[in-house]
């Protein structure tokens, strides 16, 4: 089973955390292809960023030559899943949606805990849309820009941490999401402060899309998802190709 796992940054170097926190937890005979956009914001923290972002990754998902089972879209509240279903045959699975979901098995309610605050009503706009926000006891910022969580990471995880400690004590929720394709791999520290399930929505996305292969399900196409009607698109798509791609 091959599944490529999108960021939705031109950030190389999370491109590569992000892919190397889905290949551990994926399961044996998974192969993760990570893949960064050519073109788009090195960080993408709001409404014009993430809408760029979503094309940029369904033209980094065309242009892959190999074949492939599902594609993981790796950024948290960003738009461009649904673009992404009608164009492909695979299944397509959003961190933001395998997080949530994964964490209502978990408990009764759930927080996420993201970056900036700009940030917040992207990811309620998305849970909503999915039908996932009955259950969300709140959207926490911790005040990091997306690139802090590399330039300085020990200060990231204890703001995360902080923000998470919030949500359990005062917003009452049993299970926390890290809110940031960026934040794979702190799930253990924020569990150690916490006592809480915490899901990191790259780890749940990879096992949420082994699932959909493993049971051969993908996408509907009889509405909502049919492929696009075929017509004539003036000077697209752009000739670019995303970085790594031949």
């Amino acid at each position: 089973m091959r599944l490529l796992v999108v960021n939705v940054n031109t950030t190389e170097s999370m491109t590569q955390t992000i892919g190397e926190q889905a290949a551990a937890v994926s399961a044996p005979g998974t192969e993760i292809v990570p893949l960064t956009p050519a073109f788009g914001a090195e960080s993408v923290e709001g409404n014009y960023e993430s809408h760029l972002a979503a094309v940029a990754v369904m033209e980094a998902v065309r242009a892959y030559r190999g074949p492939y089972d599902a594609v993981i879209q790796a950024g948290y509240g960003e738009h461009g899943r649904e673009g992404l279903q009608e164009i492909l045959d695979v299944p397509v699975v959003d961190i933001t949606e395998a997080a949530a979901s994964t964490a209502q098995f978990l408990g009764r309610s759930y927080s996420v805990v993201t970056t900036l605050d700009r940030a917040v009503p992207l990811i309620e706009d998305r849970l909503a849309l999915a039908g996932l926000a009955a259950r969300c006891a709140s959207v926490r910022a911790s005040g990091l820009a997306v690139l802090d969580l590399e330039r300085d990471p020990a200060a990231a995880v204890e703001a995360i941490t902080e923000e998470a400690v919030r949500a359990v004590e005062q917003d009452r929720a049993e299970v926390v999401c890290l809110g940031c394709g960026g934040m794979s791999g702190l799930a253990e520290r924020v569990v150690a402060r916490t006592g809480v399930p915490v899901v990191d929505g790259v780890a749940a996305a990879v096992t949420v899309a082994e699932s959909l292969v493993r049971l051969g399900l993908t996408t509907s196409k009889v509405r909502t998802y049919a492929p696009p009607r075929p017509k004539r698109f003036l000077s697209w798509p752009p000739q670019v190709a995303p970085a790594g791609i031949a």
